[in-house]
């Protein structure tokens, strides 16, 4: 039975690390990518009359940040009921 569980909670972790590295990758390239790198190319356009580069980061990040833990939370528990296991008690 070892054997049957085994893949699946490989493919389970791969999956959770997987959804784990584009989020963080996302919150990278906004925060750091728009906020400090890119940040002399996005302040020629402006979001209630800060440069979009400083709006990035100082608002920017966090609002991203947030939408980024709703979307994680959602999407782990679509990746938990695909990856349920039959006969298991369910809380």
């Amino acid at each position: 039975m070892k054997t049957e569980t085994k893949p699946k909670s490989d493919l389970y972790w791969r999956a959770n690390l997987r959804l784990l590295a584009l989020l963080l990758s996302i919150w990278f390239l906004v925060s750091f990518g728009f906020g400090i790198f890119w940040r002399d190319f996005f302040d020629q356009w402006s979001i209630g009359g800060a440069p979009l580069g400083f709006w990035f980061s100082q608002q920017g990040s966090i609002y991203v940040f947030v939408i980024l833990i709703f979307a994680y939370s959602f999407l782990m528990n679509r990746l938990e009921k695909r990856f349920a296991q039959e006969g298991e008690p369910k809380q």
